[in-house]
């Protein structure tokens, strides 16, 4: 089955391609664009058991290639500079059945069934005055409110409006509103839904959704940009309103270099309160000490008020010790990180990295009558091949074990293949 791109970004392209001939005649507009196009070559496995919740699937297995196309054009001369940016998307089944689906590598059809293939085109109008910029369309942000995860096959996107100000030294302005979204797994765009902790919010079985999401904030990095602090404000319109702030830091001391990573969310109901009333606070911290190759985090995380922490449906976040299998921010849950990361240019062979960490959480409000308790052990291995014909080649291997009492235990493998061509 294909998926088709959704009739909005596609009109968009069409009025963006219209435009070119205007656009391309002055200024640096083609002579500093830039075009990447990256396969990406993804197999994802997890088994369940202890399951809780009515889904009783037992294994979540599937293989499949990526292709994402990255065009990036200029700014035409003048005061006000114009430009596009582009991207393609497409994903491929190489292997899967009904019984093995939602990876979140590939669409489910309604047969139940993996999709052959699916795509989706964007683009987006950007304009640039000064050190401002204003984009208008298909959207890829990296914000502390809706951290951009690109943790499956195929990147999410967004669609909306975002400015970006960079007029004084070290501080960064900015602002938008987001009206959809396209999933990781879907050709077209939806409205944007939300989750509290690791559980959807759903009503009568639908995802809860609203077609807002609005955000502004502020990042000042000082000391030779070895600290920075920020100040953010996000709402997705009538279901939650949420602060940020952070403080990070960077140290070096002799041979060492000392870091910490601290954060703070507010969130609670919004508006018309689509999903009830929310009440989170969440706090994270993590602190690392870097000699040589060697890495070493300690995190620790709390949550507090009735529930965990509300995020964009199918984001992740900064919280630093939420990883890609469990994210450690139920309602009223503490949790411990180590990790330990090695780089082995120290030792003659770059472009091989690897990496374990062990997260511990309790004290979770399951609302059952008795504590919830869980842990993961995550290892991470990765090589980028660096000479001969396959340089840029990378490979990940990633190996997950993590149990608890109050949610379904997973065993997971990735493996995931990279490769990148610069086409302009």
């Amino acid at each position: 089955m294909t998926q088709y791109p959704n009739v909005k970004p596609v009109l968009l392209s069409v009025a963006v391609a219209l435009s070119l001939p205007a656009l391309v005649q002055a200024g640096g507009f083609i002579e500093d664009s830039t075009a990447t196009l990256q396969a990406r070559n993804y197999y994802f496995s997890r088994d369940y058991s202890d399951i809780v919740g009515p889904n009783q699937q037992s294994k979540a297995e599937e293989w499949a290639q990526g292709f994402i196309l990255n065009v990036k054009s200029g700014y035409t001369s003048g005061p006000v500079g114009f430009g596009v940016d582009a991207i393609g998307l497409l994903g491929l089944k190489l292997d899967s059945s009904p019984d093995r689906v939602n990876t979140g590598l590939l669409p489910v059809t309604d047969e139940g069934r993996a999709a052959d293939d699916y795509s989706r085109l964007g683009a987006a109008l950007k304009v640039r005055l000064s050190k401002t910029e204003l984009k208008i369309g298909e959207q890829q942000l990296m914000l502390p409110v809706l951290y951009f995860g690109d943790i499956r096959l195929l990147p999410p996107t967004y669609q909306g409006a975002s400015i970006v100000s960079n007029e004084i030294a070290g501080l960064t302005l900015q602002g938008g509103q987001l009206r959809s979204t396209s999933l990781r797994n879907e050709a077209g765009d939806e409205e944007l839904g939300a989750m509290l902790g690791f559980v959807p919010l759903r009503n009568g079985g639908g995802l809860i959704t609203t077609d807002r999401f609005n955000y502004s904030g502020a990042d000042y990095a000082f000391n030779a940009n070895r600290t920075s602090v920020g100040a953010w404000y996000a709402q997705l319109e009538d279901i939650y309103n949420q602060r940020h702030f952070s403080l990070k830091h960077s140290e070096p001391l002799g041979d060492w270099v000392l870091g910490a990573n601290l954060g703070y969310f507010d969130s609670a109901e919004d508006g018309e309160q689509l999903a009830g009333e929310i009440d989170n606070q969440a706090f994270y911290s993590l602190l690392s000490a870097k000699l040589g190759g060697h890495t070493l985090y300690l995190g620790y995380q709390a949550m507090f008020g009735d529930h965990g922490l509300p995020r964009v449906f199918a984001n992740v976040s900064p919280l630093g010790n939420e990883v890609p299998t469990f994210t450690f921010d139920s309602a009223d849950e503490r949790s411990w990180q180590l990790r330990y990361d090695y780089d082995f240019a120290a030792m003659g062979v770059p472009g091989l990295v690897a990496g374990v960490r062990y997260i511990k959480g309790d004290n979770v409000d399951t609302g059952r009558g008795f504590e919830g308790e869980e842990w993961e052990r995550d290892l991470d291995i990765g090589y980028v091949v660096q000479s001969g014909s396959l340089k840029g080649l990378g490979v990940k291997v990633r190996n997950v074990t993590a149990r608890s009492n109050y949610r379904t235990d997973v065993d997971e493998n990735r493996l995931i293949f990279n490769y990148s061509w610069n086409l302009l």
